[in-house]
């Protein structure tokens, strides 16, 4: 190809695009090195290749985001190593350059895969834009991927902690409502995983293609509830200056997910009741009846069957979402997804933060399996992300906990020694044990917290005759 069309010579660089490697490649020298000046200048990682089949090679070697290929080459035309290219994962963008009269063979390179084309002769500003635009697709791919997975990541079921027998019984019944189209109610404490739970059940279902619409009916006002959820048209109200669309038309084809559905207003129950049994909605402000397709999944904490006996819940709304129950114990209920749960927490929370946090001590362990969790899972994500944060060591101990949680700790702990007629020597040496082990076994700085001179502690500790023993405790600090 021949040299890009210069005027005057472009500033140095003082680029703002991602550090990018771009491979050149044409069977003229003079070429290869004037684009490469000239890209290097604009901030760009830059080789060159003498020919299509050098090209080809270098790509497969690795590392090459993008390539600037002519199109008549000898060993390998444009078209040919374009061919080659896709196969190499991962993809480089390409551009190809083609001259004024092969307008066809650029678009053969399009369809081929290229990114771009640019005809003979140009000017460097002209391979810029596209470069530019090939970034910009780049980084919108790269987006779409990240989120894609952070969705899948978040909806797939391994994300459904629990080894308990409860919590199998109810990932088994997840698989088995897999092909179904039934509403469901699921129900339990609240931080127990209910939209985890719905999700799951969407993702699994023929419907997982569509949208999966959350509302939180105890988070939007009376007022607005029933606008939210059926729409309105332009002048339906003062400030509908515009037609919108409705959470249930949002979910057509999908599901919608009523979290707390207990708090919903009673007017409103009749007409909820009407679009789940018609399979219509209309929007305030119109007769106008619109046709969707919605599989309802509510979720509530609340004791739904007292609220019918109280006549605040609507029986008939109340047995149309009830087709299936789903019910998700507490935290408390099932001790046995607790350390997992935690240990799942924790390598998320180290992914996030990028901290060098291995794990949890045992003493921190007991602690989480002696907590009675009134927040439930929501809580132990909470506190574990909290404890990471805290962390200045490998492992993580019973201080990076929260307070409430060592507060229960020592109140069990005294209440458990008085229960079992501990001596008030004995829980002296508990106490001086804890509080060593809080220390990282740093004697000096456990001597200054309890209070005691070092020599009076060490006279103390070998009257116990033990040291903690406590395998994920570190040794003693002798030198403090």
């Amino acid at each position: 190809m021949t040299p890009p069309e210069t005027s005057t010579p472009p500033p140095p660089a003082t680029s703002r695009r991602p550090l990018t490697s771009i491979l050149v490649v044409d069977d003229d020298a003079d070429m290869r090195e004037w684009v490469k000046e000239d890209l290097e200048r604009e901030g760009f990682l830059v080789e060159t290749a003498p020919g299509g089949r050098a090209g080809v090679e270098r790509v497969k070697a690795g590392g090459i985001d993008l390539v600037v290929s002519d199109v008549k080459m000898p060993d390998l035309d444009g078209l040919d190593l374009l061919r080659e290219i896709r196969e190499v994962e991962p993809t480089p963008f390409v551009i190809i350059v083609t001259g004024f009269g092969s307008i066809d063979t650029a678009i053969r390179a399009v369809k081929l895969g290229a990114c771009d084309y640019i005809t003979k002769p140009f000017k460097i500003d002209q391979l810029l834009l596209s470069i530019d635009k090939a970034l910009a697709e780049r980084s919108l791919k790269s987006e779409v991927a990240r989120l894609r997975e952070e969705v899948s990541r978040r909806d797939r079921m391994d994300n459904i902690i629990g080894r308990s027998p409860a919590m199998q019984e109810i990932l088994a019944l997840i698989r088995r409502l897999s092909a179904s189209h039934a509403n469901l109610l699921i129900t339990g404490e609240s931080g127990t995983g209910k939209e985890l739970v719905a999700r799951a059940l969407h993702t699994r279902s023929p419907r997982r293609n569509h949208p999966f619409v959350a509302v939180n009916c105890a988070a939007i006002p009376e007022n607005l509830l029933e606008s939210e959820l059926f729409g309105y048209v332009r002048g339906a109200h003062s400030t509908a200056s515009v037609d919108r669309r409705g959470l249930f038309a949002e979910a057509d084809r999908g599901t919608l997910f009523l979290d707390e559905v207990a708090e919903l207003p009673l007017p409103l129950q009749p007409k909820l009741l009407r679009v789940l049994q018609d399979g219509e909605v209309r929007p305030l402000g119109t007769n106008r009846a619109v046709r969707v397709d919605v599989r309802a999944i509510a979720a509530t904490n609340r004791d739904l069957e007292r609220r019918l006996h109280e006549g605040r819940f609507r029986e008939d709304l109340y047995y149309r979402l009830n087709v299936i129950q789903i019910h998700l114990p507490p935290l408390r209920g099932r001790p046995e997804d607790i350390l997992p749960l935690a240990e799942h927490f924790l390598v998320r929370s180290v992914e996030r933060s990028g901290k060098m946090v291995g794990g949890l001590r045992e003493s921190a362990k007991k602690i989480l399996l002696g907590y009675h969790w009134p927040g439930n899972v929501r809580e132990l994500e909470n506190a574990v992300e909290r404890a990471v944060a805290l962390a200045e060591s490998e492992f993580i101990g019973p201080e990076d906990l929260p307070p409430a949680m060592q507060e229960r700790r020592s109140q069990d702990r005294l209440a458990s020694a008085v229960a079992q007629g501990f001596t008030l020597d004995q829980v002296e040496r508990e106490y001086i044990e804890q509080v060593l082990e809080a220390e990282g076994g740093n004697k000096t700085r456990a001597a200054l917290r309890l209070g005691l001179d070092r020599k009076t502690l060490y006279r103390k500790l070998e009257e116990y005759a033990a040291l903690p023993h406590d395998p994920d405790t570190k040794p003693p600090d002798e030198s403090g």
